[in-house]
């Protein structure tokens, strides 16, 4: 067979994927008779009420000297540790604003950042392909600075995410430019499973994001720039369980909803959409509209203990909050008073829901907490 036979063979199987990836948009579009919004305003449900008093600045934590690229809270909510493009790790209490570590890295380009689930230690990774891990406990070195744990060695291209396993301080799984997600045991330093890569349902361009599952760790899901998030099962091998389409950008953020039956994302064509786990179908889409054609891209979201909050980040300086349930803006953090003056590159919930903290490529993190006395949200 000669080479123009291939090549048209080959633009025909295109051709006929597209045909076939479309018939199915149309028939979930068909079994969709509507999204949750709608379903709920036909049951009289009305927006939560959120005025500028009600999630206030109450902490702006200075200290980085660069684009504020990542953040992660303790289980036990009052600690939270930065990673900045000054090439330092900083670990904060939260109640206080005080630094108690300032881990200096051996790669200044880190994109990630994590806590370890008994909140002794820190992981981060970034251009380096490298995963690092630093015990909070050790001793710092002659020259004052604390030396890595583990190094985690094996992607082959930038690590873009990490996150530890729930209630494991021993396994963490890392994101990649490398197409790649991977299962680490931190006491060995060895990979424990590779997902994707060479297997032909596996991500096809850069894995941006992770996001395991609190109640079955067994399961995560990821985000990529091939504009899909895939569901991963560590017990059924590593091939992806499932792939979820709709965005027509990169998917830089993922996230699990509270009861894990659900998961948001975030993508740079400006939209947030929210999915169901079992089915594959699309439940919504979050987006506003914008009167000129530059649509922020969506960089990193976060929802509230109940889900009934969806937390946004954009790459304009916007946090929006949506009311999940009725697709609707509630609150934008970024027009209050004490906001950040740059793009909004990271955001996490505490552990108890009672605070958010933003970071921002204005080189501060900034802490919000709800006014007044208000039930769980």
């Amino acid at each position: 067979m000669s080479v123009e036979e291939l090549k048209e063979q080959h633009v025909a199987a295109t051709a006929n994927v597209d045909a076939l990836r479309e018939r199915l948009k149309q028939t979930r579009l068909h079994l969709l008779d509507t999204d949750v919004a709608r379903h709920a305003k036909s049951h009289g449900r009305t927006p939560i009420s959120l005025g500028p008093t009600d999630l206030v600045c109450c902490r702006t934590l200075q200290g980085h000297a660069g684009k504020v690229y990542s953040l992660d809270w303790t289980p036990e909510k009052n600690r939270i540790v930065s990673a900045s493009q000054d090439g330092r790790l900083i670990v904060w209490n939260a109640l206080t604003s005080q630094k108690t570590h300032a881990i200096k890295l051996p790669c200044a380009w880190v994109m990630t950042c994590a806590f370890s689930p008994n909140g002794q230690s820190v992981a981060c990774g970034g251009l380096d392909n490298l995963c690092s891990t630093f015990n909070l406990n050790s001793s710092v070195d002659k020259d004052g600075n604390l030396p890595i744990s583990k190094m985690l060695s094996g992607h082959k291209g930038y690590v873009s995410s990490c996150q530890y396993v729930p209630n494991e301080d021993a396994h963490l799984i890392t994101s990649s430019g490398d197409q790649t997600c991977v299962l680490w045991d931190v006491t060995t330093g060895q990979r424990v499973s590779v997902f994707g890569g060479e297997f032909p349902s596996g991500h096809t361009a850069d894995v941006l994001s992770v996001s395991i599952n609190a109640s079955d760790p067994s399961i995560f899901v990821s985000g990529s720039c091939d504009t899909t998030a895939r569901l991963w099962d560590s017990r059924e091998g590593t091939r992806a369980v499932r792939t979820y389409h709709g965005h027509k950008g990169d998917v830089n953020t993922v996230k699990l909803f509270p009861d894990g039956q659900r998961f948001g994302t975030g993508s740079d064509d400006g939209t947030c959409r929210l999915f169901d786990v079992r089915t594959g179908h699309e439940l919504q889409v979050y987006h506003q509209q914008h009167n000129d054609d530059s649509i922020p891209a969506v960089t990193s979201i976060a929802f509230s203990i109940s889900g009934r909050l969806l937390f946004v980040g954009y790459s304009n300086g916007d946090c929006y909050v949506w009311d999940t349930l009725l697709a609707k803006v509630v609150l934008n953090l970024g027009s209050l008073q004490n906001s950040h003056n740059g793009r909004i590159s990271c955001l996490g919930l505490s552990a108890d829901g009672s605070a958010l903290c933003t970071g921002s490529w204005d080189r501060d993190l900034k802490i919000w907490a709800f006014g007044g006395h208000r039930r769980a949200i």
